[in-house]
């Protein structure tokens, strides 16, 4: 069997015995839910209880953002003054989010408001030379970016000429040459605010700054918060997951009509929410008109009053995106060729493809899926009159912005994160650039780092698990980016049934350890069908579910590994 399974490496964090005692007596939890809080570095009493129960009254004082005092001053001074406020927004799914929740704050203070996303072909990321017509027709006296505009110290020199303030809400890394000349720059990142939770999306400074401007966060500002704060993948701990935990169950009742629609036509009306609804199902949806072309209709969408209207908006995003996803599986194809063809594995550690026309849009799905692939950082350029557009997915251990950095006389610009960032450079700069690349990634990346693995957090015998185990696991959701659902193995288990293969290559088969017997499900594994035989030896890896489909609720293991006991 071993030599059809993935070779994944099985990372199995060391138990913690002492911490996870101390944790467990404190605390009064079941010990592998305190292993789990030491796993994700949650290790002492107070801090783990603030983890399980933190709430809304346990967000920070926003004004302990530096420049949030400036910013909320300005604002009350265009409300007095009655000036026209022009927000312009990122076309993804925080920018857009943000973008609404801004608006409707300062609709609520009485301000005329204007809205301007930039679309994502014809204008780029950021701020751009276009913006100042619309800044002269509105008559707009302040500029408020958000999810963008902490790297646009030229167009914000430039716009601040012509008299504007501009207000800047951004969570992303400034720049090494310092931060634009804005009258207020709201971003936890800049090196001199001491904020304590560095991590919120664009959308969750915009809620502080709601926190800040009316004092309380709403429901209906939560839901926005959530969308924007699952779908941008930051970590959900701190603030994120207070926003997270506290706005996700009342999503499915939204007094948002756009979101509502949205969830309708997406058939998940009346489900219990989870962050997978938000990041696979909604947030796709959201983000396909800015990846297809203008995420303008996103925006009104949740801008909505209109039931008839966003019902319709809702439809037209369902048809972009289910257009969008037939796109990327032809880019993702192309893609997976091009790596077959040009890469050579043992001279580069970073994946660097480029090709003319592929579409913008979707990239960074691509770059992701060649990550997953290949277990290794992606940079998937597309090229148009002889310049190169960019989205770059990395994994552990390969800081991207770092290493962006160190390539910048190549590079025309770039911004992002650790993980994931956008660039443009020119066709004839490709091979230095993957060069340049290389080298640094060859210094920083161990050959360990490029290998599949799982992590799991402890190995667990099949017999200890019970219904009554998985719920109180089920007390650090929500899991995200940052606090992964807990995965477990266990080992020489026997294979109980002859294993099936349901619908989507879904495989599903019994396995016992000799006292219990729990069903097995693996998304996407059937191919694993025609090599387990009842009576062989397996050890697992998986998380923990109940399966409560048309019967009394039962423990099901959702598979991640399957490999071959070779004790």
């Amino acid at each position: 069997m071993s030599n059809l399974l993935t070779q994944k490496i099985w990372n199995i964090k060391t138990p913690d015995p002492q911490q996870q005692v101390a944790l467990s007596d404190a605390l009064n939890v079941h010990p592998i839910v305190a292993q789990l809080l030491v796993n994700r570095g949650v290790s002492s009493p107070d801090v783990a209880r603030q983890f399980l129960s933190c709430g809304i009254s346990d967000l920070h004082d926003p004004f302990l953002l530096e420049g949030m005092d400036a910013a909320v001053k300005r604002i009350k001074q265009a409300q007095k003054n009655k000036e026209r406020v022009l927000i312009f927004g990122d076309y993804d799914v925080d920018g857009v989010t943000s973008s609404a929740l801004l608006y409707k704050a300062l609709t609520r203070l009485g301000i005329e408001v204007f809205n301007h996303i930039p679309h994502r072909m014809h204008d780029g990321y950021g701020l751009n030379d276009g913006i100042s017509d619309i800044i002269e027709e509105k008559n707009v006296q302040l500029l408020i970016t958000v999810d963008c505009g902490i790297t646009s110290i030229d167009e914000v020199a430039a716009l601040k000429q012509s008299g504007l303030d501009i207000i800047i809400v951004d969570h992303h890394e400034p720049s090494e040459e310092g931060l634009p000349d804005a009258l207020a720059i709201v971003d936890p990142k800049r090196k001199d605010c001491a904020y304590p939770f560095k991590h919120l999306a664009a959308v969750g400074l915009v809620g502080k700054l709601v926190q800040a401007l009316f004092g309380t966060i709403s429901q209906e500002e939560l839901d926005l918060i959530v969308l924007g704060t699952i779908a941008d993948v930051v970590p959900l701990r701190g603030e994120n997951r207070i926003f997270v935990k506290e706005g996700l169950p009342g999503i499915h009742q939204t007094k948002n009509k756009g979101l509502a629609a949205l969830i309708n036509v997406a058939k998940i009306k009346g489900k219990v929410f989870k962050p997978y609804f938000v990041g696979f199902i909604l947030g796709p949806r959201i983000n396909a008109t800015g990846r297809m072309g203008s995420a303008k209709k996103s925006l009104k969408l949740l801008l909505s009053q209109d039931v008839k209207e966003a019902h319709q908006i809702a439809q037209d995003l369902d048809v972009m995106n289910s257009d969008r996803q037939k796109l990327q599986r032809e880019v993702v194809k192309e893609a997976l060729a091009c790596v077959e063809q040009e890469i050579n594995f043992k001279e580069h550690k970073v994946i660097i493809i480029a090709k003319e026309g592929w579409h913008k849009g979707v990239l960074g799905i691509v770059a992701s899926r060649l990550t997953e692939t290949y277990s290794r950082p992606a940079i998937v350029i597309s090229l148009e009159d002889g310049v190169g557009t960019a989205s770059a997915r990395s994994i552990e251990g390969f800081h991207l912005h770092e290493a962006l950095e160190s390539c910048s006389e190549a590079l025309e610009n770039f911004g992002g994160h650790k993980l994931a960032a956008g660039l443009t450079i020119r066709e004839e700069k490709i091979e230095e650039f993957r060069d340049l690349m290389n080298t640094f990634a060859q210094d920083v990346l161990e050959v360990r780092s490029l290998v599949p693995s799982v992590s799991i957090d402890c190995e667990v015998p099949l017999s200890s698990l019970s219904l009554d185990l998985v719920d109180k696991i089920d007390s650090l959701e929500p899991y995200g980016e940052g606090n992964p659902a807990p995965v477990f193995c266990s080992r020489q288990l026997t294979v109980k049934s002859k294993p099936a293969v349901l619908g989507r290559e879904t495989l599903k088969f019994w396995v016992t350890d000799g006292e219990v017997s729990v069903a097995a499900l693996g998304f996407g594994m059937g191919k694993y069908a025609k090599i387990l035989f009842p009576g062989q030896k397996v050890d697992l890896a998986y998380q923990v579910a109940i399966d409560d489909w048309n019967k009394a609720p039962t423990v099901m293991l959702k598979l991640k590994d399957i490999k071959e006991n070779e004790d």
